[in-house]
């Protein structure tokens, strides 16, 4: 009698978190390099036999029903960004497949499209708040300037006068892919981290531009307006459910 709730009950759950996925995206709209996340959910019954060894050919399942959805996964759509000029020296943007490595100050290594980098103090190529970018040797990058230039394969030049022996290569940008992107990890500082990264081989990078979020404003705001209005009528008929199952609980009791 009271299967209804559990419905209900999924589809609100569902609904919200949707909700907060949504919210996360469109908070980073103006992120430079941001992947957009999608909320994906099964049926509980799905997720419990996917996560637990069953051998479900040892009898005939008749009737099988499943009142409520559990979360899935967090899908990250990983499609190119538009590149936008900034004609800033430290602003760079890969076109492709690939991401930059950035080392913290405890040596954690995270990933990320993000490419607004900066100097620190001692004059290495950083992403301010993260730490220093890593070259294709995993070695962080000193410019000492940011009177530089980069090729698309990602070689940064300093132009010398033609007197003082003209352009000098003094470093690169390490971009590196993975075999399989859904494997890695958003940590909680918006950064990447997995296992296995390699060389990417099919990229671009674009000197003075920075990708932008492949999030869609205004698809963001009409999927939030749907799944808004979507948990308003779940919970609406909740209530609903309630009083009719109070209702019928207390006339059988009058009634017997």
């Amino acid at each position: 009698m009271f299967k209804g709730f559990y419905n209900l009950t999924s589809a609100m759950l569902t609904h919200q978190n949707n909700l907060n996925v949504i919210g996360n995206n469109m908070v980073n709209i103006s992120t430079a390099g941001y992947k957009q996340d999608r909320y994906v959910a099964s049926t509980f019954d799905d997720v419990m036999y996917s996560r637990v060894t069953v051998n479900e050919s040892s009898g005939t399942e008749i009737g099988r029903q499943s009142y409520i959805r559990a979360a899935s996964e967090i899908y990250t759509d990983y499609s190119q960004g538009t590149p936008e000029p900034t004609d800033l020296p430290l602003d760079f943007a890969i076109v492709g497949d690939g991401f930059f490595a950035v080392q913290d100050p405890d040596g954690n290594i995270g990933y990320t499209r993000m490419g607004n980098f900066s100097l620190d103090e001692e004059g290495y190529l950083c992403l301010p708040g993260f730490g220093q970018v890593l070259g294709p040797e995993g070695e962080p990058i000193y410019l000492g300037t940011d009177k530089i230039r980069g090729d698309k394969a990602g070689v940064l030049f300093y132009d010398q006068p033609p007197d003082q022996g003209g352009s000098i290569a003094i470093g690169q940008l390490g971009v590196y892919s993975f075999e399989d992107n859904q494997a890695l990890e958003r940590n909680d500082r918006g950064l990447f981290t997995g296992e296995g990264a390699e060389q990417s081989q099919d990229y671009e990078i674009w000197s003075q531009y920075l990708e932008r979020s492949n999030s869609d404003m205004v698809k963001q705001m009409t999927e939030m307006i749907t799944y808004q209005r979507a948990l308003q009528s779940a919970a609406q008929v909740t209530k609903i459910y309630d009083q009719v199952m109070s209702r019928a609980a207390s006339d059988v009791g009058r009634f017997a």
